[in-house]
């Protein structure tokens, strides 16, 4: 018979571990959610091979989905990215009003989801002055709104602090602080990474579907590796994880992102920029793609070449960038999975949610996701984007007439300094 002790280091918990986070109060957890058809119909496999057929439906499942709305477009990606965000900030608010609950604290869940209204407006009003600056300054309130966004979302965000200043019980002091920190980490790592996968998504949604594919092939191929190779133990948070899982998922991830991006890379939907058009009012993919989305030749590497037979090789530009996004994904991507384990393990649950039978919550798949994002969009701002002429002659319209007048006057006399105008005025000519 398994003692106690003995149990804990199976399921990666020291005694030592189990005796510090005593003080903790246990989340409960939730029963099995799985359907009842799944059940019946695996039910003389042992639960290692059940578990494995559930996770694979439903993975099947979930894919089928996502290349769904993707075929819906744009404006419905953004609309699933918020879903999302308001289900995974739902499911860290309620382990720790479970975790807390009988403490009584005051206005908790209230100002969480106040505190989320108020990031979320702040973000998206950003997220509409930037990409629809025509429509803004064509109505009337809403030029209004965007002039003052930034102080509307300030004495928003002072309103709901003052109310957790007015909401503090003596007794309690320090644990309504400690949730208050709790609600404000949770908006970082949900709301701001979630508003940097919709930025990303309007660079391009080859820059959307790319890394989101590259850290879903990275979870399935890890796992599969793992489950039928899996011997040596990656790391004590996630016991579950292997070495071979790990090396298994990074050499394929790599060799499907690239794939994926040859394929993708071919088609303007994917690569052009999403922009709103102002004339119908919707939104908009297409344009001439930038030479990262067009054929060229490399040379191979003599070793390559003796190897192959051939002395170059035809690739698209972004197939080398899908190289970097595929080993960001396999490498350091699988460390937000780590974090996420390490904050379950604190509070002793194995899933933030039920939602998804067999995965858990939308957080437990979503938890190397929102590292990606942050990644992607830094990785755009440092090596693929420019200064972009459109968002400057938008900025110049909104101007008065005298400033643009001096611009003008400016620009002028800077291009005929450079020998540039002449030049222009002949080519007219």
């Amino acid at each position: 018979m398994e003692t106690p002790e003995l149990k804990a280091e199976k399921d990666g918990v020291s005694d030592t571990e189990s005796k510090v986070d005593s003080g903790v109060p246990e989340v409960p957890v939730p029963p099995d959610d799985t359907p009842e058809v799944l059940n019946k119909a695996l039910s003389g496999l042992s639960s290692r091979w059940k578990n494995w057929w559930v996770r694979g439906i439903l993975t099947l499942a979930m894919i089928s989905f996502f290349f769904f709305i993707i075929y819906l477009g744009p404006m419905v990606l953004m609309m699933i990215v918020l879903c999302v965000q308001i289900k995974c900030f739902h499911e860290i608010i309620t382990i720790g009003y479970s975790v807390y609950h009988s403490y009584h604290l005051p206005w908790f869940r209230t100002l969480s989801w106040y505190f989320l209204l108020c990031v979320n407006y702040f973000f998206y009003g950003e997220t509409v002055t930037d990409y629809f600056f025509t429509l803004v300054q064509r109505e009337e309130p809403l030029r209004i709104l965007s002039k003052y966004h930034r102080f509307i979302s300030f004495a928003l965000y002072l309103t709901g602090f003052c109310m957790f200043v007015l909401s503090l019980v003596k007794k309690h002091y320090r644990l309504q602080f400690y949730m208050f920190g709790w609600t404000h980490v949770t908006l970082l790592i949900v709301v701001t990474q979630s508003h940097l996968i919709i930025h990303n998504l309007f660079e391009g949604m080859i820059w959307f579907i790319v890394p989101i594919s590259c850290v879903i092939c990275n979870d399935i191929m890890a796992y599969m590796f793992g489950f039928f190779f899996g011997r040596t133990p990656l790391i004590k948070l996630s016991p579950k994880k292997t070495w071979e899982g790990f090396i298994g998922g990074f050499f394929a991830t790599i060799v499907f992102c690239v794939m994926l991006s040859y394929v993708m890379a071919g088609y303007r939907y994917f690569v052009c920029p999403v922009e709103f058009n102002n004339d119908s009012n919707s939104f908009q993919v297409d344009c001439e793609p930038s030479e990262l989305f067009q054929l060229q030749d490399y040379a191979l590497p003599s070793i390559l070449e003796s190897v192959t037979g051939w002395t170059t090789v035809r690739l698209y530009p972004f197939q080398i960038h899908s190289i970097a996004l595929s080993s960001f994904a396999s490498i350091v991507g699988p460390f937000g999975g780590f974090f996420a384990s390490g904050f379950k393990r604190a509070f002793k649950i194995k899933d933030f949610a039920n939602t998804i039978p067999g995965h858990g919550g939308i957080m437990d798949r979503f938890d190397c996701q929102y590292l990606m994002a942050t990644f992607v969009n830094v990785y755009i701002a440092s090596f693929i984007r420019g200064p972009n002429p459109t968002k400057v002659i938008q900025q110049l319209l909104a101007l008065r007439a005298d400033q643009q007048l001096h611009i003008f006057n400016s620009l002028k006399a800077h291009l005929i300094e450079k020998g540039l105008l002449p030049a222009l005025e002949e080519a007219a000519a």
